[in-house]
Parts: structure tokens; sequence; C-alpha cells
């Protein structure tokens, strides 16, 4: 049965109060035909949901039928997106944040373009909003056959991981055993790592179509540097455990190695190596088969300093 929407923009919610209403006027003022909004509340404790159906109720009663609002206990932004990728209906899924807002026009020329290309994949660009100044951020521009150097340059930061920038086909997220990250903290690139090497076609629209709010004093960027490291090498070390008896062929091939040595990296730094060791028991073992390059986000001398670690303490 043909799909009764070419896009869902997949929305969760969680202590937006003071920015919702901006994003859902900003996303309900340009609907185009094909297109449903997917909003999930995971459990937030303020009034986000209530500002929310007051701008439905007061300027968009009549979208009511392309809106979905699930709730759920709170499972943290990971589980959200999931919970909103099984409840979309559209052959297409866009991820927005509900702190933040999309240009005009945005949700009209993403629809054109996945109608013109027919990509698995199309990825655009954003601009972040830093109250006083701002930067916009490019996409690469990749083919399918460089899905693992696309995979790799999101790894070692030399091109955006963001969920936000990248429309994919619903189907390559429900037809593999996509692997959800469990925290808050580079869960994008963990998600999309796996959503690109499963296109067969990827197209980049260059346009700035998004834009991330910087300032929000709430955001899960505002935290502590060990808090942000620490919750980053967990999900890289869950997604590496999800592919580690199967690397060969897997979205994290090439990539493993990097991912292993900079949580380890990040253990001993923020004084957390225990403890990782401990929750991760095959770490030091990872540690001592991953190879070392120049390419890493880490810096080579930190690889060779966690090497020793291992070597020295974790015989």
């Amino acid at each position: 049965m043909p799909s009764p929407y070419t896009l869902s923009l997949v929305v969760p919610i969680y202590g937006v109060e003071r920015y919702i209403g901006h994003f859902a006027e900003s996303v309900f003022a340009q609907w185009c035909e094909g297109v449903e909004y997917v909003f999930v509340n995971d459990g937030t404790k303020d009034r986000s949901v209530e500002v929310l159906e007051g701008v439905i109720g007061e300027k968009f009663a009549h979208l009511r039928p392309h809106i979905v609002i699930v709730h759920q206990q709170n499972m943290g932004l990971p589980q959200a997106r999931r919970t909103g990728f099984l409840a979309a209906r559209g052959e297409y899924i866009l991820c927005a944040d509900s702190d933040d807002w999309l240009s005009e026009g945005a949700l009209s020329r993403v629809v054109e373009e996945v109608r013109r290309t027919g990509a698995d994949l199309v990825c655009f660009d954003l601009v972040k909003e830093y109250g006083d100044h701002r930067s916009i951020k490019r996409e690469g521009n990749y083919l399918a056959e460089e899905r693992h150097r696309f995979i790799a340059d999101i790894f070692n930061y030399k091109t955006p991981g963001y969920t936000v920038t990248k429309c994919f086909r619903r189907s390559l997220y429900t037809d593999n055993h996509i692997h959800t990250p469990k925290l808050s903290m580079h869960e994008d690139m963990c998600l999309m790592a796996q959503i690109i090497f499963y296109a067969r076609s990827i197209v980049h629209l260059p346009e700035v179509l998004y834009h991330y709010r910087k300032d929000n004093p709430d955001s899960l960027c505002a935290q502590s540097r060990s808090v942000r490291h620490l919750a980053s090498s967990r999900n890289m070390l869950d997604l590496y455990g999800h592919y580690k008896e199967r690397l060969q062929g897997s979205p994290i091939e090439h990539v493993w190695g990097g991912l292993v040595l900079r949580a380890g990296w990040h253990a001993i730094i923020h004084k957390e190596a225990r403890v990782l060791w401990t929750e991760f028991p095959w770490l030091a073992d990872s540690v001592r088969r991953a190879p070392l390059a120049f390419n890493y986000r880490t810096p080579f001398v930190f690889q060779v300093v966690t090497k020793i670690y291992v070597a020295l303490f974790k015989r």
C-alpha cells in the first residue's frame, strides 16, 4: 500500500516550553501537500505540549489531520526519535529539535528534492544561531559509493553528522537492524552512520534550511566537557559492541578503531577508566587490537598513551 505522505517531520518534545511555540509556527506555516508532523512527548514536565496544542488550536486547527502527538514516559532523545520513526507514515523521514526552527519553505524544498531525485538520502545545510552571531555549516558532497568515507568523515569531524540535516527514506530504518544509541550525546553520529551505510543514493541540496539554536542554556551541549565526553564514549562503545562480532561489511568497519581509542582516552583523562572497563569488559582487548591512525579525531599521541595505559594496567 503506498504511503499517504511523502515526508514525516519527527520532533521530540522535552523541556522546550520557551521555544516550541516559535518552532511550531515555523513548521505549520509552511505545510505543503504530502507532509505530516509527528511529535513525541518524551514525558516532558513543563508546559511544552500545552503550548503546542495552543498553537494548533489557535492558528492551525485545519492541519490536525496531518499532526500526530505520541505520548510516552521519559526515555531520552534517541528513544523518542525511534518512537517517532515507528509512528511515522511518510515515505521519508526528516528530524527536527523543538528548540530550533526551519527556514521558510524548507519543507517544500525537501519534498520537491526527494520527489525529483528519488534519492535514499538528501542532505542540506544549516546555520548555528548563537544569538549575537551565526555560523553556517555545509554538508559535504558524497556519492553512495563513498559512504565509508562519509561515515569516517563524520566520526572524524570533517563533515557534520547532524540528523536534522539529513532526510532519509523510512525503509532504511525499518528494513535494517539499526542500533539505537542509549544516551543523548553524539547519538546523531551513531544513527546517521548506519543510515548512510544502507543508502544507495545520496544527494546534497546546497541550501541552508535549518536553524540550530546554540543559545539555549538547557541544551545538552551546555553540560560539562567530562559529562559530554563520557556520554559520547558510551554511545560509541555501544555502537561498536553492537557490531563487534560482525565488523566486516558493517557501518563501522573502517572506523571502529578510532571509536574505541577515543573512548579509552576519554575514560583515562576523566578518571573513569575503571568504570568504563567494568561496564565494557571487552574494551581493553579492543584497544589492544585497534589500529593507530593519524586521521582519527583523537590525536595520535593520545592513541599511543591509551594503548600504553592498557598494556600497563589491564593485563
